[in-house]
């Protein structure tokens, strides 16, 4: 086995996201596993740069986990020959600046979604990579988490028949910041800053209509602010601008049409923070992040409306689980290694900037039929 380093900025490391899932869950834990096997006779070992704006942060990570380059100057970074890969886990706000001196670095990108805080840079960002001839890729997490993984199984098995709806429930209370401490950061709910949930949640929710169902062709959204105000890091009142929950509608290329509620203030009284009920005319699953059951037409019970009578039969009982069958992955890590090997061998791999923009158009236009009250159609997306 020979070993090839790539080395990878990694900026926003300081952050939730960037440092648990990318940098500790993904890529040292494919450091502990000792490199990514291209299968070839070569391991590829990821060396990462890390890059923020809080020098004391930055020193303080590399020393937990021994490494050995950190810097808070970007385009020394980017200026280094020796440096193959730019990611990005900044704030959206910052996003799109970075990512553009990236790409005209020659850089590979690889980033968090949103892509960008509107359509118009979204596209501006693929189109400016594909001309560059770079390797570019968007964080797409949800389908590669075991509940998605099994459910995908279900589709392509053509366990469903006819898709005929899609119910999603995602969300949970983030505390105001007041009496407990905010779960997430204060930015979220500035729409100057790039806050708020659908443009967190709609690139999400895009590609796994996109994978599992069909793209969506139309979307009737209505988001709003529930909590005005918040309480920021320093424990300072702020007014929220931007919308922590978004209720919507999306009708489906197949036919089938998705109902997906979004809140950051719901209570929970779901098995999983995020959840999703098929229905098709030969079965129906439900699956969240890891769990994932099913009920046949087969072994369907015919429940009878008795508003008189307790129910005496538990409805949770009466589906099947569906099995492993397998070792799942984190689901950024096995999304790391496949843009890894993307990069390095240039196998195919769809989940672009291109599709990141499919996302920033889908929050784009659900808040534009929140604004204006309407159904607004999704045109399809091309550079």
């Amino acid at each position: 086995m020979t070993q090839r380093t790539v080395r990878i900025a990694v900026n926003g490391v300081t952050g939730r996201m960037g440092y648990r899932q990318h940098l500790v869950r993904s890529l040292l834990a494919l450091r502990d596993q000792g490199g990514l096997d291209l299968g070839d006779g070569e391991v590829l070992w990821p060396e990462p740069v890390l890059v923020g704006r809080r020098a004391p942060a930055l020193r303080a990570i590399a020393e937990r986990h021994g490494i050995p380059h950190w810097t808070t100057d970007l385009d020394a970074v980017l200026a280094d020959d020796g440096i193959e890969v730019y990611f990005d886990a900044q704030a959206t706000s910052a996003r799109v600046p970075a990512l553009r001196r990236a790409i005209a670095a020659g850089k590979h990108v690889y980033t968090e979604k949103p892509t960008a805080p509107d359509l118009a840079n979204a596209l501006e960002l693929a189109r400016l990579a594909d001309a560059a001839g770079i390797r570019h890729g968007v964080v797409q997490d949800k389908i590669f988490l075991p509940g998605l993984l099994k459910l995908k199984r279900l589709v392509d098995g053509g366990f469903f028949g006819d898709v005929l709806s899609v119910r999603g429930e995602f969300g949970y209370w983030v505390f105001e910041g007041d009496w407990q401490e905010a779960q997430r950061p204060s930015w979220n709910y500035r729409s100057e800053d790039g806050g708020g949930i659908t443009l967190d949640m709609f690139p999400h929710w895009a590609y796994v209509l996109d994978d599992l169902f069909g793209r969506a062709t139309s979307v009737y959204a209505h988001a709003t602010t529930h909590v005005p105000q918040r309480w920021d890091e320093r424990g300072k009142p702020y007014p929220a601008t931007a919308d922590d929950a978004v209720y919507a509608v999306f009708q489906l290329a197949g036919g089938a049409v998705a109902q997906i509620n979004s809140s950051w203030a719901v209570r929970v009284m779901r098995d999983e923070l995020v959840e999703f009920q098929v229905d098709g005319t030969h079965g129906s699953a439900v699956a969240g992040l890891r769990r994932c059951r099913a009920q046949h037409r087969s072994a369907t019970p015919k429940p009878v409306w008795n508003p008189d009578l307790p129910t005496d039969e538990s409805f949770r009982d009466q589906w099947q689980e569906i099995p492993d069958n397998q070792e799942y992955e984190n689901g950024f890590k096995a999304q790391w290694e496949l843009f890894l090997r993307h990069v390095a061998r240039g196998t195919p791999y769809h989940w672009d900037l291109l599709a990141g923009a499919r996302g920033v158009q889908l929050a784009e236009l659900g808040l534009l039929s929140s604004a204006e009250g309407r159904r607004v159609e999704v045109p399809e997306l091309a550079l």
